[in-house]
């Protein structure tokens, strides 16, 4: 089979990018491996992981404009942990990606925290995180930074919405964990956070449009989240809470005016873990409301809904199956799109409205720290693609779409 010119520079840059991370990374990995020992004296945690891509997508600018196989799909992190005194301790993790159009390219600080065991007891368990604290609310939002911990490369963009990444991974502000054993009910898990998330010019963009010349302002945001673990059971249960505010403030020669932006989501989740099979669920329903930016007096409140069902099978030590099936509408009450259509004069497909997937993926373990991993979308609809705001449909022209990607993973 014959490569064309495209796919060719794709290929060579794949092998080139992972070449240079590794020099960056193994040399990071035998220190890391020095830190992470089990030495009960060893104050210092290290730890960390690249994972370098290929990824293609048609009919849709997911990743990039012109629709080519890209080796835009790298992921550098480098996470650290010193233990201060027996009830404090400072983690944090730092990160680069490069994910195309889904977010913008760079590195960026996860979390930097201050870890405070304020109350322990046989039964109780009660941590208070300081500064620029991880999203612990969601099924995955605690471990969608790392690969090797993820379901899949991609994750359910009905839930795990690529273009808001950042702003969902976390916030600057105070977090407070408590867990709770029942000898007769079971283990809870009670979440509650507070704090706001640095948007950047580049992001606005991916989210809004290259139109806007300004900035979001993440405003306010609370999140409170329950888990159930039932006494013996393999089953764990969740409820999430999440009511979050937004200001656009334009630029100059900016298209878009100053806006107000709401943003209140509920999510239900479901988790199985047996010996071979997990299963999981989750369905969300937000409200988006918008203020101005078009035009004075400009006003939209939609309820959007989005679920996932997704198993995993592991047919033995290194090898795992994964099938997922997926849905979102951005509005329950226009779930095929007709009336966002006629909104917008026929300027933005009724397809827009909507985005259902289903998804196959395999993964197979080369070494304990290394992994390989496969997986293969089919779309109907484009409502989670970016801009949000705007959408583009002039690249998006296609109601079906499909997506294919590999990775391969290190981890120290």
């Amino acid at each position: 089979m014959m490569l064309t010119k495209q796919a060719y520079l794709t290929c060579l840059k794949f092998f080139w990018n992972g070449i240079l991370l590794s020099c960056i990374l193994l040399p990071a990995g035998f220190i890391g491996t020095v830190f992470a020992t089990d030495n009960f004296n060893s104050r210092w945690r290290l730890h960390g992981f690249i994972a370098q891509g290929l990824i293609d997508v048609d009919h849709s600018n997911y990743v990039n404009d012109d629709g080519a196989s890209s080796a835009r799909l790298t992921e550098i992190g480098i996470n650290a942990s010193y233990q201060l005194s027996r009830d404090f301790r400072l983690t944090g993790q730092a990160v680069y990606l490069n994910g195309g159009n889904r977010y913008h390219e760079g590195a960026r600080l996860d979390y930097l925290l201050l870890d405070w065991s304020a109350y322990s007891t046989e039964n109780t368990l009660v941590n208070l995180y300081f500064g620029r604290f991880k999203n612990n609310h969601w099924l995955y939002s605690n471990i969608r930074d790392v690969p090797q911990a993820r379901p899949s490369i991609i994750l359910p963009q009905s839930v795990y919405f690529d273009g808001f990444r950042d702003i969902a991974e976390g916030g600057e502000g105070l977090s407070v964990k408590v867990n709770y054993s029942d000898d007769s009910r079971g283990d809870f898990d009670f979440n509650f956070s507070t704090g706001t998330s640095d948007i950047s010019k580049a992001q606005t963009q991916i989210i809004l449009s290259d139109f806007a010349s300004g900035r979001i302002k993440h405003d306010h945001d609370v999140q409170a989240s329950l888990y159930w673990r039932p006494l013996y059971s393999s089953w764990r249960f969740g409820l999430a809470l999440l009511d979050s505010d937004f200001t656009y403030h334009n630029g100059d020669n900016d298209a878009f005016l100053d806006a107000d932006i709401v943003l209140q989501r509920a999510f239900l989740n479901a988790l199985y873990q047996g010996e071979f099979w997990e299963l999981s669920t989750e369905l969300l329903q937000d409200r988006f409301v918008f203020d101005d930016f078009y035009f004075p007096g400009f006003h939209q409140d939609n309820k959007g809904q989005g679920m996932f069902l997704q198993a995993r099978y592991k047919a033995g030590n290194r090898l795992t199956f994964l099938g997922r099936y997926e849905t979102f509408y951005i509005n329950k009450d226009d779930k095929n799109g007709s009336k966002l259509e006629r909104a917008s004069q026929g300027a933005i497909p009724a397809y827009f409205g909507y985005q259902n997937s289903f998804t196959l993926g395999v993964s197979y373990d080369l070494l304990a720290n290394v992994r390989l991993e496969f997986e293969h979308h089919w779309f109907e609809g484009t409502a989670r693609l970016t801009p949000v705001v705007l959408p583009d449909a002039r690249a998006n022209s296609r109601e079906h779409w499909n997506l294919w990607a590999l990775q391969l993973m290190y981890w120290f």
